[in-house]
């Protein structure tokens, strides 16, 4: 009882740290607009550690990297708090157990992302039929652009209807599928269950 507790605050509170930092780094990247109810928060829930970051760890050709490694290490010291609860011993290989633990963080992010552009375009097709001007409306055009233009260059619209959330739906969800197989065969290297 005490581990399935302690598993559920660690995955709450590293789960929405994780998710926050991976939105504020996509909408700096895909330069969404901050000034609306999304972006305040996202900046009020992630300056007291992204800003320090940033001393130390420069931007790379545009892209906030203090922002996107602290996701990475916050997802890797998720899975190494939910491991130890769940008694796996680490100890034997350090140096195997941190590139493992650091590969299925990566993968944990590569979910995070694919589960937040998910989000992203249900809550903007919702809008787009009972409200399209929302203040948030620019920041999901935004971070939903650039997927949509790859399938609107070879479907186009079928009688006024955009079909392009449906085939980025369905290309995300196979993403999820194919890394939801390849999480276990990492973690079988760990000897420890995911």
């Amino acid at each position: 009882m005490f581990s399935q507790i302690a598993h559920l605050l660690i995955q709450t509170a590293f789960g929405v740290l994780v998710y926050t930092l991976l939105l504020r780094f996509y909408m700096q990247a895909l330069r969404a607009p901050f000034r609306n109810p999304v972006g305040q928060l996202v900046t009020a829930l992630t300056n007291w550690i992204v800003l320090p970051a940033r001393r130390v760890i420069p931007g790379l050709m545009g892209f906030d990297l203090a922002t996107f490694l602290l996701a990475w290490l916050a997802q890797a010291f998720m899975l190494t708090l939910l491991l130890w609860v769940r008694g796996a011993n680490l100890a034997s290989a350090p140096g195997t157990a941190t590139g493992l633990l650091f590969g299925l963080a990566a993968i944990g992010l590569l979910q995070a992302s694919l589960y937040l552009l998910i989000g992203v375009v249900l809550i903007q097709v919702l809008f787009s039929w009972f409200n399209p001007h929302v203040p948030i409306a620019p920041v999901l055009d935004a971070l939903t652009r650039p997927f949509y233009a790859i399938f609107r260059r070879f479907v186009p619209p079928i009688g006024n209807v955009d079909l392009s959330p449906l085939f980025v739906l369905v290309l995300a969800q196979i993403a999820l599928i194919l890394l939801d197989n390849l999480a276990p065969l990492i973690a079988r290297l760990v000897q420890a269950p995911v």
